[in-house]
């Protein structure tokens, strides 16, 4: 019993391992994408911006116009350029950490500036990726450890179990 549970315990820590180190290359493929999305959200909102200032009004003013046009697609044109400029400011936030964080601080940023519109595109065609960096060994190292540490706790009742039967087979 008690082989088998280490076998197990080994199995899983490989396991989640090997799953540990796709996630330094799913956060590279969302970063990709996050860049993508900047580009063209840049290049939506600076023609926009362009189009304002050739009729003479900031962008904001453009905006504001629009959304008080009473026509509905002025209205909804308005609506979707405040949206587009309030998401590349935010998509844009989250490029400038990633590209000023180091490694583990990268997986930290995704975390924490997270877009779930462009996680979404990116796991749709996320493939995964042999791990040959740095970074993605020491997160499958420390993903390898987090398994064999909860299998080895959750299995401890058991053992612990087996062990006193054991004990009290070989008193009797």
């Amino acid at each position: 019993m008690e082989l088998l549970l280490r076998r197990l315990a080994l199995a899983v820590g490989l396991a989640c391992g090997l799953i540990g180190t796709q996630a330094p290359e799913f956060a590279q493929q969302y970063r990709q994408r996050l860049a993508g999305a900047v580009d063209e959200l840049s290049r939506i909102v600076s023609t926009f911006d362009a189009e304002a200032r050739a009729k003479d009004l900031s962008p904001d003013q453009a905006i504001h116009r629009l959304e008080g046009n009473g026509d509905p697609l002025a209205q909804e044109r308005g609506r979707d350029m405040a949206g587009d400029k309030a998401r590349l400011a935010r998509l844009e936030e989250a490029l400038a950490a990633y590209t000023s964080a180091g490694p583990v601080r990268r997986l930290i940023a995704t975390v924490e500036t997270f877009d779930a519109s462009t996680a979404r595109r990116a796991w749709a065609d996320f493939q995964p990726a042999v791990p040959t960096t740095l970074e993605s060994l020491a997160v499958g190292v420390f993903a390898w450890a987090l398994g064999w540490l909860a299998t080895h706790l959750t299995l401890w009742p058991a053992r612990r179990s087996a062990m006193q039967r054991r004990a009290g087979v070989v008193r009797a």
